[in-house]
């Protein structure tokens, strides 16, 4: 029976407490034994600081992508790696671990010891840093590895002919994938891989013979190298790339997607610190709905029995090293470390075929505020500590692989034949998944598959895509996910369809993918107390495009052909003044390349950009960089737009959107403009983290005043709410909405800032404005009754801060030269749909706090 534990209600609590226990076992170590403190994902979950990072990470993280994969050749695969600059200031070194620019040596070094190992660069991280995947496996001949790559593809292309192979079950390689370093001061992985991995590249004994002759093993040695040097969580651009496998919208992200695409890994371990005693997934309830979970839970479960026991055969107690007996999250938490959002690298390779996936947390603090605090010997004794539980970890797995890779791959090959053939799911039980303790019905999460998705092309006199379908079916690509398109127009389910529009038929080995990307969701409220990350998400209702979901039905016949990439919707009538439609984050940045070349862009009646026929060169470079389309159009225009230069005290993800869309954004923050800020460079200011006006000093005061006197202001939140309130500028009265809640959301627009809109919104730590005085409008509502379509909404516990309180409040005011959101339209770069709410909000407060200066 699984032990029941209680949960706080606050999760960032109960993050700190299961770190402040860590930090604290070394000076008054508890009894051998004693319950560990329960424990959800680390880390802040509500994204509130200010970001700072350069305009030339977010450049490569727009414009770089994952190295394309190279021709099947034979291993090892040699590659001499140039050394990088010695760093004397990379944060590793305190901790007595493998410095950044002492990891090309190594691998070099590695590679020299036989003919095991190989190494590959699969891309650069946002700050520049190459990142290092390394295989190691027994030699093959380029027709041997051209042999394991087409099993490869037989057992996700055709899963019942590959499980009746006699080849696959005799010669395949298992493929396990060890992802190190996520987060960047989560520091030991990358040198336990490491220790491994020379560990295997000399070992002369018969297991290792036999593990290699039938695995590839690969090891992405630290997947953040920008967050190793610097020592942060995030990476340079202040991402959490373990939040990040939803939107993919960073290179360090897009390079683990790759890795897992083409290795197709049965077994993952995804190396994290720091919960003490040593976390090893699988997770509590609940579970994600989307994938085979039967399958999931038996070999993951059984592969974490291996971890344990290895991790506690290493023999630290609490008394003698403060270090507690590791722990299972399935067998030892009620709930609190949940595997529902695929945005965690083990919950997302779940849909890639992985049937054994885990999150090991190692046990013993060594960032934040321990790594300023404690001294170098205790650091140090705590990082030893850290890699040996970390290298225990993977040793175990590996031992699991070679003992058990014929279940393996025949559980991977059941994932894909069910998608393929439409199979229904299997619940969890006793009886279903035999030797796994405490299932219940608190574990059951499946879901009912559509037949298909149809995302109709954009216009009703083309058959042109918009830029959103378009973007979001090259999502779904690189995704691995199969997507057709329809040559003529046809019938589905009662209904046709026009020439033109994608399908995603859900009989396909990667329903689970498709599905958690493009359905609604499930409000999840009443099933857990407390969700620690988010709990809805969407592309099909937040980036955009028309996505219908089809319920039943046959595609028999139907005339679909397969794509590779989406259809280009590039295109520039050849006469007459232009019209760009400002309803996708593409075209406002089309419209910032115009407005950055001088071009005079007006703004319509509609809301809509009306470039003249003279520019008509520049719109096509325009329109084939950012692949939007432009219509000819009779109208004038009003008043000109101009380039914004704006100053953002914002999230990360709020300032990549930004910069995605074209903007030309400072940074700036409550220690920015107490250092002094030159406000003659900012024409609008966007707060909603981290200025908070009553720390500014005097002068930096005066200096914000000023500026907001004669200057447009964007806020969101409680932060942009509570700048609003001091600047005396709308009057309305900010309501804040439970903080822990988040998800997609019924939404009403009825505002220019909201025209074209989706109907959906994000919401994290919701808010809502009530009280409107003269002059407010509002722009948007939250809808009437229950406005969550997905996530996790509860009130508190005086019954205030919920959904219902929220039902028919105003979610976007505006007024003047103002606009408040109480919603997150750029939440982690994440809903595209929303982007142009923001850049509207920006064009129009700062176009009338022009007009007010000139009057």
């Amino acid at each position: 029976m699984r032990t029941k534990r209680s949960v706080p209600a606050r999760p960032a609590l109960i993050a700190a407490l299961a770190l402040a226990a860590a930090g604290s076992l070394l000076l008054a170590p508890g009894p051998a034994g004693a319950d560990p403190l329960p424990v959800t994902r680390e880390g802040s979950a509500v994204d509130d600081r200010a970001a700072r990072a350069p305009a030339s990470a977010a450049r490569r993280a727009l414009t770089a992508d994952a190295s394309p994969a190279a021709p099947t050749r034979s291993y090892p695969r040699r590659l001499a790696l140039a050394p990088d600059p010695e760093n004397p200031g990379d944060k590793s070194l305190k901790l007595g671990l493998t410095p950044y620019h002492a990891i090309a040596p190594k691998l070099n070094a590695l590679q020299r010891l036989g003919d095991r190992v190989s190494v590959e660069v699969t891309g650069r991280s946002a700050g520049g840093h190459r990142l290092y995947l390394v295989t190691v496996t027994a030699p093959e001949t380029t027709r041997q590895a051209r042999a394991q790559e087409r099993m490869r593809e037989l057992i996700e292309n055709a899963p019942v002919t590959a499980a009746e192979s006699r080849e696959i079950t005799r010669d395949y390689k298992t493929p396990v994938f060890v992802n190190s370093n996520i987060h960047g001061n989560e520091w030991e992985g990358t040198d336990a891989s490491l220790k491994v991995i020379e560990q295997l590249a000399t070992a002369k004994d018969a297991r290792t013979r036999d593990l290699l002759a039938h695995s590839r093993l690969y090891f992405n040695i630290t997947a953040n190298p920008d967050g190793r040097v610097a020592g942060t969580r995030a990476n340079a651009n202040g991402f959490d790339l373990n939040r990040d496998f939803v939107t993919a919208s960073q290179p360090e992200t897009r390079a683990m997607r790759q890795i897992e695409l083409g290795t197709q890994p049965a077994v993952l371990l995804d190396l994290h610190g720091y919960v003490n005693g040593t976390l090893i997934e699988p997770t509590t309830p609940p579970h994600g709905e989307n994938y085979e979970y039967d399958l999931f839970l038996k070999n993951t479960y059984a592969n974490a029995l291996g971890m344990e026991s290895a991790v506690n055969a290493l023999g630290y107690t609490p008394a003698k090293d403060g270090v507690q007996a590791a722990q299972i999250p399935f067998r030892d938490q009620e709930e609190g470390w949940d595997d529902w959002p695929p945005i965690f690298t083990p919950q997302y390779a779940a849909f890639h075929g992985t049937v054994a996936a885990h999150t090991v947390e190692i046990p013993l603090a060594v960032n934040n505020e321990e790594y300023d605090e404690l001294p170098v010997p205790e650091l140090r004794r705590r990082s030893a500590i850290n890699t040996a539980v970390a290298g225990a970890a993977i040793r175990a797995t590996l031992n699991h692989v070679r003992e058990h890779r014929g279940t393996l791959i025949t559980d991977q090959i059941e994932v894909f034949r069910r998608g393929a053939a439409g199979a229904v799911q299997v619940p969890v039980s006793p009886e279903t998944v035999p030797g796994v303790p405490g299932i219940g019905p608190e574990d059951v999460y499946t879901t009912t598959f559509p037949r298909a998705y149809v995302i109709p092309p954009g216009g009703a006199r083309t058959q042109r895509s918009g830029p959103a379908a378009a973007r979001l079916v090259d999502h779904l690509l690189a995704n691995d996910v199969r997507v057709t398109r329809a040559t003529r127009p046809f019938r589905l389910a009662g209904r046709t369809y026009p020439r033109g529009s994608y399908v995603v038929d859900l009989h396909q080995p990667k329903r689970g993918m498709a599905n958690a990307l493009l359905a609604d969701g499930r409000d999840i409220s009443g099933k857990v107390s407390v969700m620690y990350d988010i709990s809805g998400w969407s592309l099909g209702s937040l980036w955009g495009a028309t996505v219908e979901r089809v319920p039943s039905g046959s595609l028999r016949g139907a005339p679909l052909r397969p794509v590779g990439e989406a259809a280009p919707v590039a295109h520039v009538p050849a006469h007459g003044d232009l019209r760009l439609r400002l309803t996708d984050p593409r075209e406002i940045a089309a419209l910032n390349s115009l407005l950055r070349q001088g071009v005079l862009v007006r703004r319509a009646a509609d809301g809509s950009a009306i470039v003249p026929a003279s520019a008509r060169r520049e719109a096509r470079t325009a329109a084939r960089t950012h692949d939007v389309s432009f219509t000819a159009t009779r109208q004038s225009g009003t008043a000109p737009l101009h380039r914004l230069r704006v100053a953002a005290a914002v999230t990360p993800g709020e300032l990549f959107a930004l910069r995605e869309m074209g903007f030309d954004v400072t940074p700036v923050s409550t220690a920015v403009l107490n250092a002094g800020f030159d406000w003659s460079g900012a024409d609008v200011l966007f707060v909603s983290a981290g200025l908070d006006r009553p720390d500014l000093t005097e002068p930096a005061r005066q200096a914000l005043d000023s500026f907001l006197d004669g200057h447009g202001l964007v806020g969101r939140g409680a932060a942009g709410a509570a700048l609003n309130a001091a600047a005396g500028r709308l009057a309305v009265k900010p309501v804040e909405g439970n903080a822990d809640a988040n998800g997609v959301v019924r939404v009403r627009n009825s505002g220019g800032i909201t025209r074209d809109a989706p109907a959906r919104g994000f919401v994290y730590a919701p808010l809502w404005f009530t009280d409107p005085g003269p002059g407010v409008r509002v722009e948007q509502s939250y809808a009437a009754g229950n406005p969550l379509v997905s996530g996790h909404w509860r009130p508190l516990r005086d019954g205030s801060g919920g959904p219902a309180a929220a039902a028919g409040q105003a979610s976007v005011v505006s007024g003047g030269h103002t606009v408040l959101f109480g919603t997150e339209p750029l939440f982690r770069d994440h809903p595209k749909g929303e982007f142009p709410q923001v850049a509207r909000a920006l064009f129009t407060v700062a176009h009338s706090a022009s007009v007010k200066e000139s009057g």
